[in-house]
C-alpha cells in the first residue's frame, strides 16, 4: 500500500492510482470499423398519403345538434356545417375533413365524444 509518506521517496500517487485503475478495470479493445446502420433516401409514400374522416348517419342525434358539433370541432361556417349534416342525413354518410393522419384522429375520436359515428380512412 501506498502511503502519503511514499510521496517523499519519489512515488507518485495519481500515477500509481492511473495504473491500479487500469489493471483492476481494463477497457474493452475497440473495433477497428464502425457498422453505420443503412439510411434509405427513399421517403415512404404512405406518411404523404392524405387521411379522409368520415361522418356517418344516426337516427338518435338531432340535425342541429350535428351542425353545432361540425361548427365547434372544425370551425366551419354554419352554411358549411348544414350543408354537410344534409349530406349525412340523405346519403347516409360525409367526408368532413382530409389532411394528415394525427389530426384526422383527434377528430375522429372529437366527434365520438359527442356521440357521433365516425370513421378515418386513407384517401386513395
Amino acid at each position: 500500500m501506498v502511503s502519503k509518506g511514499d510521496c517523499a521517496r519519489g512515488v507518485d500517487l495519481a500515477a500509481f492510482s492511473g495504473m491500479m485503475r487500469s489493471f483492476l478495470f481494463p477497457m474493452p479493445a475497440l473495433p477497428q470499423t464502425l457498422d453505420l446502420p443503412q439510411v434509405s433516401s427513399e421517403t415512404d409514400e404512405s406518411l404523404d398519403t392524405p387521411w379522409m374522416v368520415t361522418l356517418f348517419d344516426d337516427p338518435v342525434n338531432l340535425m342541429d345538434y350535428v351542425t353545432m358539433v361540425l361548427m365547434r370541432i372544425f370551425g366551419y361556417p354554419r352554411e358549411k356545417a348544414e350543408t354537410m349534416m344534409k349530406t349525412v342525413h340523405t346519403k347516409g354518410q360525409c367526408i368532413v375533413w382530409t389532411g394528415e393522419r394525427e389530426r384526422a384522429e383527434l377528430y375522429v375520436q372529437q366527434l365520438h365524444s359527442h356521440q357521433l359515428k365516425a370513421t378515418m380512412s386513407r384517401a386513395d
